[in-house]
Order: C-alpha cells, then sequence, then structure tokens
C-alpha cells in the first residue's frame, strides 16, 4: 500500500492538495486521530485499498505530536510526508481574505494571525524537516499547484528520487522550494531581439539563440558535470525530492531553455523528472 502523509501550515493549500490525490485514485481521511492510524491502515489493508492519503496537522492539538512515533511503529507499510508550505504573509492574507480564524487563535488566545502563524511554524519544525516532499504555495497558481502534486504521485509514490527541472524570474523571487539555484542572467538575453521577445524558451529560435553562445555550451556542459556528479549522492543519501531551479530576469527565455535542456538530460539518463516552468505565462 502506498501512504502519503500530507500535513504543513493551516492555510497553505492542504485541502487544495488532497484534492488533487483523489483526482488520481487516493483514498484521503483528514485530521485522524493518531491512535487510530494503525487500525485503519489495517482495515485499509484487508479492503484492498492501495493508494491511501492522512491529512494530519496543527488541528489535531496535543496528539499530533504522537503522530511519527506511531507511523514508526507501523512496520509493514512504507509512508511518504508531503509538506505543505507558504509564506508567513500569504497565510495572512488568505486568512483575511477568507474572514476564517486560525486553529491556534483560541489555544493561544491572540487575535493576531501572524502570532498564531508563527507558533505553528514553530511546532511543525520537526514534521517539515522530516518531510519527503516540500511544497510550496507562495507564488504558483492553482492550477500548477495541482500539476506538482499529481505528477509527484501518479506513477510511483516510492521513487527513490523525484527531479524537478524548474524555470522561474528574478523579478518575481526565488522559489522557496528549490534545493539547486543556477542564475543564467549572465547569458545574452533574447528579450532584446525584437522577433524573440514575445516567444519563450520552450521554442525552438529562442533555445537556437541562447545556445549559439560559447558561454551558454560551456555552461550546459559544466552543469550536466555537476548535476551527474551530484544526483547520485542525493540518491544515496536517501533524498525523495530535488529541485533544480534556473533563474533568468522574467522567467521566459534563458531559464526556460535550461531548464528544458536538464529535463532532456536527465530523461536520457534515466532519471524520474518533470519540468516546471513557472513564470512563463506572466
Amino acid at each position: 500500500m502506498q501512504l502519503v502523509i500530507v500535513t504543513g501550515m493551516s492555510g497553505a493549500g492542504k485541502s487544495r492538495a488532497v484534492e488533487a490525490l483523489e483526482d488520481i485514485g487516493f483514498y484521503c481521511v483528514d485530521n485522524m486521530p493518531p491512535k487510530l492510524i494503525p487500525t485503519f491502515i489495517q482495515l485499509c489493508i484487508d479492503s484492498k485499498r492501495d493508494r491511501v492519503a492522512l491529512v494530519a496537522d496543527i488541528r489535531l492539538g496535543s496528539e499530533f505530536t504522537e503522530l511519527f512515533d506511531i507511523l514508526s511503529d507501523i512496520k509493514d507499510v512504507k509512508y511518504k510526508i508531503l509538506f505543505i508550505d507558504a509564506d508567513n504573509e500569504v497565510i495572512m492574507r488568505r486568512y483575511q481574505e477568507t474572514r476564517r480564524k486560525h486553529p491556534l487563535a483560541d489555544e493561544f488566545n491572540t487575535s493576531s494571525i501572524l502570532a498564531a502563524i508563527e507558533k505553528e511554524r514553530e511546532t511543525l519544525l520537526d514534521a517539515r524537516q522530516k518531510a519527503d516532499y516540500i511544497v510550496d504555495t507562495s507564488e504558483i497558481m492553482s492550477s500548477q499547484f495541482k500539476e506538482k502534486i499529481v505528477k509527484l504521485f501518479l506513477e510511483n509514490v516510492a521513487s527513490s528520487l523525484k527531479i524537478y527541472s524548474n524555470s522561474f524570474g528574478f523579478k518575481y523571487g526565488i522559489p522557496k522550494e528549490a534545493d539547486l539555484v543556477f542564475d543564467v542572467r549572465c547569458l545574452p538575453n533574447p528579450f532584446y531581439v525584437p522577433e524573440l521577445k514575445n516567444h519563450t524558451g520552450i521554442e525552438e529560435p529562442v533555445r537556437t539563440f541562447v545556445m549559439k553562445f560559447r558561454q551558454a555550451k560551456q555552461l550546459e556542459k559544466k552543469l550536466y558535470d555537476l548535476i551527474d556528479f551530484l544526483v547520485p549522492l542525493y540518491m544515496s543519501e536517501g533524498k525523495s525530492q530535488l529541485t533544480i531551479a534556473f533563474g533568468c530576469t522574467g522567467g521566459k527565455h534563458r531559464s526556460v531553455v535550461f531548464a528544458e535542456l536538464l529535463n532532456k538530460h536527465l530523461l536520457e539518463k534515466g532519471a524520474d523528472v518533470t519540468v516546471f516552468h513557472r513564470d512563463i505565462t506572466r
């Protein structure tokens, strides 16, 4: 059985993550008391449910601290932890827009949403450190978020290393989930070529322009050497998710070219890799 524990910050998007998991066949249960989890898992095994997701978060109160001890006692089922995160300011804005009350507001007798968020982040720090996958929803649209979740779990939840080759624009901020960030603003910019300005790095004319320069070809070779060296090390260390992000000014041209090139290279190496262009439509 494939078991996913969905946790993370209130207001970060756990409900949307569950919806995405349900769409690809997961049986999802929200906020089950940890002591009931072993019995529930056995029932799922008996009924041949092979894809299950459990949401466990700060709403459990003091019981949340029992979660990982109980999970560690389950010997026959391997599980992955999916942590949904977002910046404090983003979460605070979402609460203000929906006028909902933070789960910790009453417990800590505070009317400050930010104070409650900071307390929750402190409480969930250990869970975040244990997470196999971290998805930050601060700067992505709902459709992009769902696409990430679906691609992460659709084929094989137990994949040894899931790699994302991402592009982004520095003007919109560095992706919080990035493990490795490469700045390709040092390369000639197609934005200043009139016939290329309104095209993207997915298209051949832009890719041809970027890669015709000697420094771009050298960077490509050195990049492959570095990634080919690092990936086996990450796998041996037990890392489950690796996000490699390429940034240019707007996230439409140079960064897209290199994210696509790395994606192709890793696919040829047999890696489990997905390319993702955060800002290409901005």
